[in-house]
């Protein structure tokens, strides 16, 4: 026992030495001086990039088709009566793959005309900014309804643009936003029909069955529920989503 309490000690006190010997990473972050230009420039870019990521979801919101999508999905889910099902995440999920695969052309446009050659270095920040407006302000362009733009022209009080590639971002944004909205309260218009129907048909025979008692939403549930997979809804939602924004 003797033995097995001084081995045991043994290794103990080795194990701790070894701790005491080892070498453990420290992290240090600070603000230097500068030795030159590219320095600050480095800063800046550091900057900018935090401030990109810090407003990326209101980038992803405004300036893609996410509201559209995501508008419409919450619709169908009333519209289904099924309360929290599919759940917020689903829902958010579907819509986000739904906006990158939606965008894609535009964002690959943008990405070999303007960020592929600012990381190689051959352009610098500035151009690569002019040449990443263009595809954005056109897919912008096609999606929003020239009332809207008109509107939030007159309201900033700016000259009249004599062409699409006058209006200003700060107008073309929020023009764009509420463009989106009514499309996509058309469609939820559009999708809340047949079941609206089913809702009246299922009222009307429970009241001529004297069925007071039973709320018509239970009973109408079941129905809604099969009707939309039996013509597979989901299917037909989403590939009517994609084309509406695809052209």
């Amino acid at each position: 026992m003797r033995r097995l309490a001084a081995a045991a000690a043994l290794v103990v006190w080795a194990g701790a030495a070894h701790a005491q010997e080892a070498v453990l990473p420290a992290l240090r972050f600070g603000i230097d001086r500068a030795t030159g230009p590219q320095d600050v420039s480095l800063t800046l870019q550091i900057v900018f990039l935090l401030t990109v990521l810090t407003l990326a979801p209101a980038i992803l919101i405004l300036l893609t088709s996410f509201t559209r999508i995501i508008v419409v999905l919450s619709f169908l889910r009333n519209a289904l009566g099924t309360q929290a099902m599919p759940p917020n995440q689903v829902l958010v999920g579907l819509a986000l793959f739904l906006t990158f695969f939606v965008m894609t052309p535009t964002w690959n446009q943008v990405y070999t005309g303007a960020l592929r050659p600012y990381l190689d270095g051959r352009i610098p920040q500035a151009e690569a900014l002019e040449r990443a407006e263009p595809p954005v302000r056109r897919f912008l362009l096609e999606h929003t309804r020239e009332k809207d733009i008109a509107l939030f022209v007159r309201l900033g009080q700016g000259p009249r643009p004599r062409s699409p590639e006058e209006v200003p971002f700060a107008a073309l944004v929020p023009a764009f936003v509420i463009s989106e909205l009514r499309t996509a309260f058309t469609i939820g218009f559009l999708l809340y029909i047949p079941f609206v129907v089913i809702d009246l048909v299922v009222a009307s025979v429970l009241m001529s069955m004297g069925m007071f008692m039973l709320p018509p939403m239970m009973v109408s549930l079941p129905f809604k529920i099969i009707f939309f997979v039996l013509v597979d809804g989901w299917n037909l939602v989403v590939g009517s989503l994609a084309r509406s924004i695809l052209g």
